[in-house]
């Protein structure tokens, strides 16, 4: 044997190994249901930030008030007195009376990032001893604000949580959950477990002390995207960024190649401009590279043609138990989108080198040098 087959075969078993590991421990956090930390039920300010309406608009909005936690208030922010999503919330508003609820609208230019200088105003007029700051597009179950303070305990400073892409229409709405749900999820879910948990942005639970003393949300503007800043600032202050036990769902409906595209190069930017060295690894994870390795040892005739599909069977069949268990979308075009997802992974990674800069709804963002590293206005 050759010692390019030697390479090859190193590689797909090692590539192989990692996937399967990597899904099992996943599943197995997810599959764990750990026992509260937080036995008290603290006041919480269910913080959203609002801009435009989706279809699903209604649904997630409305989740926000069906919430099974009583010692809550929720807080709705506009940054435009024009955008279209406002009569919605006045409507929330006027039919959940019982509710401790208001809306907010207005902006200011406290930082580069558009989400931040629109909740801002909320977070100074609340009075949450922990603020969750929730997406407009996440639908939250019942007791998703119970198991975010239940997932805190004295050494957490920050609980997030992955979304999961549910209800997508069509190839591309379904590889955008694929990127969603068994990749992005499942390392999500893994990390934590190892004991060095990310924020996602789609939740944000925080102690507000924390976040306060660091100069509140105009500190998350300090780097190119307000989670990667946020788990910044909780390392640093020596505490601990927790998931819940169960993500978040985000609805999807339809989407386009070139949203899929846009939406995937910019949280694939974020993460090599935010974690550099974890970045590097990612060019190797997906598909591609086994599938050519195990190409190669066929062609080379090292290895027989049923080789191939084995390996991938065994590879997607595993993401694809991982989505089934834990009752994630996982019919033919979920699994026919994971290889679709895999093949783009490759060309983000070396596109996501073209520039510093993202694109969000509309605001073209420039990573922070160290320079300037300080909120605008500051």
């Amino acid at each position: 044997m050759t010692g390019g087959a030697i390479f090859a075969i190193a590689v797909a078993v090692l590539l192989a190994a990692v996937q399967l590991l990597s899904v099992a421990l996943a599943t197995w956090r997810l599959r764990s249901v750990r026992a509260a930390r937080n036995a008290a039920s603290p006041f919480v300010t269910l913080l959203i930030p609002a801009h435009g309406i989706d279809p699903f608009a209604q649904r997630t909005f409305g989740a926000a008030f069906q919430q099974d936690y009583d010692n809550y208030e929720i807080v709705l922010t506009v940054a435009s007195a024009a955008d279209p999503v406002i009569p919605l919330l006045e409507a929330l508003l006027a039919r959940h009376r019982e509710r401790r609820a208001r809306l907010l609208i207005g902006d200011e230019q406290l930082t580069r990032n558009p989400k931040l200088n629109n909740l801002n105003k909320g977070w100074v007029a609340s009075d949450g001893e922990w603020v969750a700051i929730v997406d407009s597009n996440a639908f939250m179950r019942r007791d998703y604000l119970r198991a975010l303070v239940d997932a805190a305990d004295d050494e957490t400073g920050l609980v997030s949580s992955p979304a999961v892409g549910t209800c997508a229409e069509g190839i591309w709405a379904a590889t955008e959950a694929a990127f969603l749900n068994t990749f992005q999820a499942r390392w999500q879910f893994l990390a934590d477990l190892l004991g060095f948990g990310f924020a996602q942005g789609k939740t944000l639970f925080w102690r507000r002390t924390l976040l306060d003393a660091a100069g509140g949300p105009a500190a998350l503007g300090l780097d190119l995207a307000e989670d990667v800043a946020a788990t910044k600032l909780v390392r640093r202050s020596g505490l601990k960024v927790r998931l819940v036990d169960r993500p978040v769902e985000q609805p999807i409906g339809r989407r386009r190649l070139a949203d899929v595209w846009a939406r995937q190069l910019r949280w694939t930017r974020i993460r090599r401009l935010g974690f550099r060295w974890l970045f590097l690894p990612e060019i190797a994870l997906g598909a591609v590279v086994p599938t050519l390795a195990v190409a190669w040892l066929i062609a080379t005739g090292a290895a027989p043609w049923p080789l191939l599909p084995a390996y991938l069977g065994l590879w997607y069949g595993a993401e694809w138990a991982m989505a089934r268990l834990n009752r994630w979308p996982a019919g033919p075009l979920d699994v026919l989108a994971m290889p679709v997802r895999d093949a783009m992974l490759p060309l983000l990674y070396l596109w996501s080198f073209a520039s510093d800069r993202i694109q969000w709804r509309g605001t073209l963002i420039e990573a922070p040098r160290a320079a300037d590293a300080r909120p605008v206005g500051r």
